[in-house]
């Protein structure tokens, strides 16, 4: 699913809301979510899971044409661990309401 098919189901749902107002929307909470995860928050979203930031280490890789060794600098990487019920829901069929 992309973000515009988020926003083509959410105006589904509410007909009364503009597609335009409905992006808006999508993107000031997404855009939310960016900004807690920056700062090294954490998003719990009850039932369907929880994203969090972790730290990789500096590590040694090697370019794949030359065979030459390149040092990978440390970085941050989004996290995502889902929740009880968004794996009940994937594995039996059962949990959120469908839109």
């Amino acid at each position: 699913m992309t973000k515009s098919d988020l926003v083509n189901r959410v105006s589904a749902v509410y007909p009364y809301m503009s597609v335009r107002n409905v992006d808006r929307i999508v993107a000031i909470i997404i855009g939310s979510m960016v900004d807690v995860l920056k700062n090294g928050g954490r998003i719990e979203l009850r039932g369907f899971g929880s994203f969090s930031i972790r730290e990789r280490d500096q590590t040694e890789g090697r370019n794949p044409r030359t065979g030459e060794k390149v040092t990978i600098k440390p970085k941050r990487v989004p996290f995502f661990r889902a929740g009880k019920q968004l794996k009940d829901l994937i594995n039996n069929g059962s949990g959120f309401p469908k839109m």
